[in-house]
């Protein structure tokens, strides 16, 4: 063994070598640590200490030079030099060593994962505008004496934030525990004392440091980011960083290569990161970076992370500066209607914050956060789906445009074999035998963590069609396992009956076998020709052939793979996932459009579409296709691989590949992502900017991701969705967990969001309108009377009553029209609303005058008391009736509105009606009122609510979106 090797140790350093660089900046560790094998520190660069879990560079996510390095481009360290730079060695770290690094750098974990302290909880539920305005309400309250109205208001204030930090913290909970149902321990080689021999043992992954030796084999994932010492067939999958879905080899890096220093990081052969897999062989690497010094780390914290306003956030904020704007007009109004019509002065001040006070909806921020936490609370009980941040439950109900990848979502995971045809496309059993043979003995032979998806297909569709009878008799020799720079897997099978005869059996991409096979030019472009045909009708490929060498017993190799003889075709589909038809039907019911973004092939998308009913119209979209990419652009498992890139230029209805994506503006990829179905072939940037295109354009959008790779996308989104097997720092950036990747699921988390928000704009409506009548009415009278028409006092215990009521509405169950469709709070639908039955409810306010004015005409006794005791039980008994009356949804809903809601309007009723007569009412300046005004009150109540029902109805059929469409699925789903 070279002394100079990875394995042979840490020898003597060649000083001609190049000087290193490493995807992690300043490396070293030996700067501020003393020991065996240390490097000057002008040499290696401190470490931060700063920077938790670093091993150096300020920025350890960017590829540089060393700390003290100066400019240039950026080299590579081998395997010597990175041990030495991290004071290390083969044998791995002595304990005590490592305890150090570990206090010094911080436990292995992402900054994100560590839970937010309670008050730091509390104080970012205050940034809630609608919790913003009621604290600065309850504030000039306090400013001008009003204490009774400030204690209520900023009581209703703590109770909000406590209801959302609390939620938020039971979410945050779910989710570690979702994290520790994840393997956590690696295998580290450590040693006892600096003359011990090293053990390897278990170690939990949050207790490595910088320069652990650890030891990775088939299935592992690479808990931190590593620099490989030793490897044998070693292969990572690092889809989830990269998007690449082929697996990557690594290999040592035993001298230097300045070929590699312009390479970026993720193509480095020496470098593993934490967010990958090992695929197939073993190896033994050094840890590099930890926590927040990885990269995985880096791409959770960059500009992926900065999400614009959600859905909720923009329609909260509509709907605030509208009450905002209607409260900071309204005092300044009262005061100088006072001073000149009836030349009051500041006396006045309080009564005006009391108006001010009944126009705002003081219960939102409850009613939001208990119906949100309601409908988290279920969903997790019911669906087993964790709601991470509430507000992700309204972007849910309004979401209208759903985001996702093809595979293990609208497809299996797993495909099957459609067809084995021969070079001249007629169909031949003996291609799939011996594709058959070769998924069999390179699954024994070569030691594979698991089956490929595509070689469990073969070997399922050889099996139902001759059984094992026919490859049994075949006797594994070797197997060289897939390559991801071949493309191709090879297993080497004695035949019965050839005695000193080897059979080499090959399969993998059609480009990759035909260049290995004995073929004419013409030969293989017609063969190309037919792989590209049927790539674009939808279905992946893969090539066999096959050769006949002579029994040896050395070794085989790739040089071996030469003049082989063509066998044939083997063609696969994906399998639609079982429930995704009648998911994706009941999803496009509910007005939510599902847009597929893939890196598969146009074909292959296209294909399993339109096999799931997603309707493509014809000639609508174009894109760059690659012709003959036989695997669909997926594929590179064992056993597969890319075909002939013709560049060919494919035309399908609605499917646009990135290509067409990279030569748009913002503007006309908003216009062309408006009426795509498919985009093919998306990078992870791909995906992210698509998505930023459908929320430019005004769409609500949710996007379903469970990878590295789709963070970008899953910040762009309104509201990011994964499954609860995605990689770690997909869970966490995700807003949605769900319990599997199924888009039932989606649709039961889409009826929660509804339902959580058919309430909250009920109870707005209902408030709004009702509280603005009330504001009329009230500053009509005041100008009209010689008195207030109202006391402070009477207008705060008005609010709490009617505040106290409208609990219900958290509670209620909204009508079939509120599931239907995309449920969004926007302020001009509410502007239009309140309006409109606002006027009404002013009009029969203002009734009541004539009312208390014939009925009061003759009475004796205080008639101000009497006054105002008719006016606040009138107040009370019309909010009742609209609480029961504008509820959301036509008559067969409200038969079946709830018990709270009808309860609490009857509630209310009874206390506008027996509260002026109890003791209570003197104190807060009420008297008892006449029988008279009882009867007349009555014939009031009885117009208003004809006059209600009749408008409520006139305004549904000038929105048909609530009408009797909902009603199918209110049948269906209403139990829910």
């Amino acid at each position: 063994m070279p002394e100079g090797s990875a394995a042979a140790g840490p020898g003597r350093a060649d000083p001609g070598a190049s000087a290193s660089v490493t995807p992690f900046p300043g490396v070293d560790v030996s700067a501020t640590e003393s020991g065996p094998g240390s490097v000057p520190e002008s040499a290696s660069g401190a470490v931060p200490e700063s920077v938790p879990g670093a091993v150096g560079g300020a920025d350890s996510g960017a590829l540089g030079p060393p700390a003290g390095a100066g400019p240039g481009a950026p080299q590579v360290k081998t395997s010597l030099e990175i041990l030495r730079s991290l004071d290390s060695g083969p044998r791995g770290l002595v304990e005590a060593r490592a305890e150090e690094r570990l206090a010094r750098f911080g436990e292995n974990v992402l900054p994100a994962w560590r839970p937010v302290p309670w008050p730091r909880r509390f104080v970012r539920s205050l940034r809630d505008p609608f919790t913003s305005v009621l604290l600065c309400l309850g504030l000039v309250s306090a400013v001008v004496s009003a204490w009774g109205t400030a204690c209520v208001i900023l009581a209703l204030v703590a109770v909000s934030c406590l209801l959302r930090s609390a939620e938020e913290h039971r979410a945050d909970r779910s989710t570690a525990d979702l994290r520790d149902l994840v393997a956590t321990t690696a295998t580290v080689v450590r040693r006892v004392s600096p003359d011990a021999a090293p053990l390897e043992r278990e170690v939990p992954v949050a207790d490595l440091v910088p320069g652990d030796v650890i030891r990775l084999g088939p299935g592992d994932l690479v808990p931190a980011d590593v620099q490989v010492l030793r490897a044998g067939g070693l292969t990572v999958h690092q889809s989830a960083l990269t998007g690449e879905s082929a697996p990557v080899a690594k290999h040592p890096l035993d001298t230097p290569d300045p070929a590699l220093a312009s390479a970026g990081p993720f193509a480095q052969p020496q470098l593993c990161f934490q967010g990958s897999s090992v695929t197939s062989g073993s190896g033994t690497a050094v840890i590099v970076a930890t926590g927040g010094a990885t990269r995985f780390a880096a791409a959770h914290d960059g500009r992926a992370r900065q999400r614009g306003a959600s859905a909720f956030d923009r329609s909260v904020q509509g709907i605030s500066w509208t009450l905002i704007r209607f409260m900071l007009l309204t005092p300044p109004l009262v005061l100088m209607a006072n001073a000149a019509l009836r030349g009051r002065g500041l006396e006045t001040l309080p009564f005006a914050v009391a108006v001010a006070v009944g126009l705002t909806p003081e219960m939102l921020p409850v009613i939001v956060t208990t119906a949100l936490a309601r409908g988290a609370a279920r969903l997790a009980r019911t669906s087993g789906v964790i709601v991470k941040r509430l507000p992700a439950l309204h972007d849910l109900g309004a979401v209208d445009v759903l985001c996702l990848d093809k595979t293990g979502t609208l497809t299996e995971d797993r495909p099957v074999v459609a067809a084995a045809v021969d070079g001249a496309d007629r169909p031949d059993p003996e291609v799939l035998r011996w594709a058959a043979l070769s998924a069999l003995w390179t699954l024994q032979l070569a030691e594979l963590p698991a089956p490929d998806a595509l070689d469990e297909a073969v070997l399922d569709a050889a099996e139902e069609a001759e059984g094992w009878g026919a490859c049994a008799a075949y006797e594994g020799v070797a197997a060289l396992p897939f390559d991801p720079v071949r493309r191709v897997a090879t297993a080497v099978v004695r035949r019965p009956g050839r005695l000193g005869v080897h059979t080499l059996v090959t399969k993998g991409a059609v480009e990759a076998v035909l260049e290995r096979c004995a073929l004419d030019g013409d030969e293989r472009k017609r063969l190309l020709a037919l792989a590209d045909r049927k790539a674009e009708s939808g279905l992946r490929l893969l090539a066999v052939a096959r050769a006949d060498r002579p029994a040896r017993p050395g070794a085989y190799s790739p040089a071996d793979e030469r003049g082989l003889t063509f066998v044939g075709l083997i063609a696969l589909r994906d399998v639609p996932a079982p429930s995704a038809a009648e998911a994706l039907g009941v999803l496009a019911r509910r007005g939510v459009t599902v847009k597929v973004l893939t890196g598969d092939h146009p074909g292959t998308a296209a294909r399993a579409c339109a096999d799931l009913g997603l309707g493509l119209r014809a000639g609508t979209g174009t894109g760059a296709g690659s012709g003959a990419d036989t695997l669909a652009g997926s594929g590179s498992k064992p056993g597969a691989g890319s075909g002939a890139d013709t560049g060919a230029t494919i035309e399908y209805g609605d499917v646009v590949t990135a290509e067409l994506v990279d030569t748009l503006s913002d503007a006309e990829l908003a216009r062309v992502a408006d009426r795509a179905t498919v985009f093919a072939r998306c990078t992870p940037e791909h995906k992210a900017r698509i998505v930023s295109a459908l929320r430019a354009a005004g769409h609500t959008t949710g996007f379903l991701g469970d990878g590295v790779n789709d963070l970008p996308a899953l910040h762009a989104a309104d509201v990011g969705i994964c499954p609860r097997n995605a990689v770690d720092v997909a869970r966490e950036a995700a807003d949605v967990v769900l319990a599997e990747k199924d888009l039932t699921a989606i649709d039961r988390a889409v009826l929660a969001g509804r339902h959580s928000s058919g309430n909250i704009a009920t109870y707005l409506r209902i408030t709004l309108s009702s509280n603005l009548g009330n504001v009329i009415a009230m500053l009509t009278a005041g100008l009209m009377l010689p008195f207030l028409p109202m006391l402070p006092a009477q207008v705060l215990v008005q609010n709490l009553c009617f505040d106290a009521a409208q609990l219900a509405f958290a509670f209620d169950r909204p009508a079939a029209s509120a599931l239907r469709r995309p449920a969004v709070l926007r302020s001009r639908d509410f502007l239009r609303f309140i309006t409109g039955f606002g006027l009404l409810n002013a009009a029969a306010d203002l009734a009541t005058f004539g009312v208390l004015a014939l009925a009061l005409h003759n009475a004796a006794g205080d008639g101000e008391a009497a006054f105002h005791a008719g006016w606040f039980t009138e107040n009370l008994l019309t909010q009742a009736l609209v609480m029961v009356l504008l509820r959301t949804g036509r008559s067969a809903a409200e038969r079946r509105a709830g018990g709270p809601l009808r309860a609490a309007a009857a509630g209310l009723a009874v206390v506008g009606v027996l509260l002026p007569l109890t003791p209570v009412g003197p104190l807060l300046g009420m008297s008892a009122l006449p029988p008279l005004y009882y009867l007349l009150l009555g014939s009031v109540l009885g117009l208003y609510a004809v006059a209600l029902t009749a408008a409520r109805r006139r305004y549904e059929r000038r929105h048909p979106a609530e009408d009797e469409s909902g009603r199918g699925l209110e049948k269906a789903h209403g139990e829910r």
